[in-house]
């Protein structure tokens, strides 16, 4: 699950650079797990970093299938969110 906050308005908006953040929760595992899976999503969230519109933040969130989904799942998944939160953007603007 991805939320998108759109940048704020004004000069500083364009010169902020695109951030992403990670929420997991307990539900999707131990400590051990959590880790894991948040690390495998910042390694692939780094490709799609260009995407997000400057100043942008998006929040991914970590379900509990992402514990033991590949690695080409989470990145199908990540990739089919982060198109979804291009177009919000090019709507809003």
């Amino acid at each position: 699950m991805v939320h998108y906050a759109p940048e704020p308005t004004g000069e500083t908006a364009a010169s902020n650079p695109p951030r992403i953040g990670f929420v997991v929760s307990r539900a999707v595992g131990n400590a051990v797990t959590r880790n894991r899976v948040q690390r495998r999503l910042r390694h692939l969230s780094r490709d799609f970093l260009g995407a997000v519109p400057a100043g942008g933040v998006v929040v991914v969130r970590a379900l509990p299938p992402a514990a033991t989904a590949t690695s080409e799942e989470l990145r199908v998944a990540l990739d089919r969110c982060l198109s979804r939160v291009q177009q919000r953007a090019g709507s809003s603007r």
